[in-house]
């Protein structure tokens, strides 16, 4: 089984959730963001089979990069909102960047998002929303996968 790009969505007004009476309802339980933290929300719609899909959270920075890979370090790990059994999700601060050490030119410059090493990928459930908490230099995306099925013949040996 192979995993294609179902579709993507990028950071900034795209990717806040207008907030609805039903958005407002269900976030309730959910705390407010810190002080030195943001919340993102991401709303799924409907699909006809979710199991065969997941959703890639990405975390990261846009910095000024050379030609070099480049990664910061740190986590999303995944909590429990105690009292409900929502899951929410929290971005460690990042360190770094690390890179590669390749010779570069100066006029290799240019600004990347450049994101964390690990994007975890997550259950697909367009019931809830996922709710991640984020310190404020720190941009949310997040990319859609799904499984191509592929129906096979098993031989006889």
């Amino acid at each position: 089984m192979t995993l294609s790009r179902l579709f993507m969505t990028v950071s900034g007004a795209m990717l806040f959730s207008v907030a609805t009476a039903s958005t407002t309802e269900v976030l309730k339980p959910f705390p407010a963001a810190e002080a030195n933290e943001t919340r993102y929300v991401i709303e799924l719609p409907q699909l006809a089979d979710e199991d065969a899909v997941k959703v890639q959270l990405i975390a990261g920075k846009t910095i000024e990069v050379d030609c070099n890979t480049h990664r910061f370090g740190g986590e999303i790990s995944e909590e429990n909102l105690e009292g409900w059994g929502y899951n929410f999700y929290k971005v460690s601060e990042l360190t770094g960047p690390m890179s590669t050490l390749m010779g570069c030119g100066e006029d290799s410059k240019h600004d990347e998002f450049v994101t964390l090493s690990d994007s975890p990928l997550i259950r697909y459930n367009s019931k809830l929303p996922i709710v991640i908490y984020a310190p404020k230099d720190v941009t949310v995306k997040y990319k859609i996968w799904q499984a191509d099925v592929l129906e096979l013949e098993a031989t006889e040996k």
